[in-house]
């Protein structure tokens, strides 16, 4: 632990706290200060001037990135029938119904996102407490509850990221990883930025992008500039 945290001491002196970066410069640096030893994911992070609570500034959605996340999710598909051989045309993972509920029910988790059917929510609803904590209960706002199983599952095999925004106003979101050369990494956090900037609640008050900062795992946030993003 303690060489990681010379490494990371090193890293963050590269980093002056008080500069808001442009977009350009930040993203090298995240890149020149990540101290992992495997391919690190690189991620934004949004601090937005919305309360939460009410219901119309409750930001969630998901959205494709350009150049992908970098990452291989392993998708289940909850459904049946036709739609469970769509499902497995598609590519998905794990494609079933009342089997694969029992199996969660157990104690199993061997995937990274769940796509239902609608018809098979209630079924799956009642799995409420054990995958509402883990944020995988599919939901019709993250296209994860649909009867479009092939452009759910194709779309998240091609680096759909969800979004939401958390008690505090920040919503997190994974842009890519250290090895995506910086061309890449820029345009998946333009786009996530522009998807922010379009999202604005009509009835959010004051400074709406309050702070916006990318970093590395285990890396120095770097703040950025807002006005050179989008």
């Amino acid at each position: 632990m303690a060489k990681r945290g010379k490494k990371y001491t090193e890293a963050i002196k590269q980093v002056d706290k008080t500069k808001l970066y442009q977009v350009e410069e930040a993203i090298e640096l995240v890149k020149k200060t990540s101290v992992a030893k495997f391919d690190a994911t690189v991620e934004v992070a949004f601090r937005l001037g919305v309360d939460p609570r009410k219901a119309d500034q409750n930001i969630r959605g998901a959205m494709v990135l350009p150049h992908g996340t970098g990452k291989t999710r392993t998708v289940l598909v909850i459904a049946k029938g036709e739609k469970a051989k769509e499902a497995e045309q598609a590519g998905a993972d794990y494609v079933g119904d009342a089997e694969y509920i029992e199996k969660i029910q157990d104690g199993w988790f061997g995937f990274d996102v769940i796509v239902a059917t609608p018809d098979m929510m209630p079924q799956l609803g009642r799995l409420g407490r054990i995958l509402g904590p883990k944020g995988l209960m599919p939901n019709p706002k993250t296209g994860t509850v649909t009867m479009d199983v092939t452009k759910a599952v194709e779309e998240i095999k091609a680096g759909k990221v969800e979004y939401r925004v958390d008690k505090a106003g920040n919503v997190h979101v994974p842009i890519g990883k250290i090895s995506f050369d910086s061309v890449k990494l820029l345009e998946n956090l333009r786009a996530i930025t522009e998807t922010m900037v379009r999202l604005k609640p009509a009835s959010a008050k004051g400074t709406y992008m309050k702070n916006v900062s990318v970093s590395s795992t285990m890396g120095p946030g770097v703040k950025l500039d807002t006005e050179s993003i989008v």
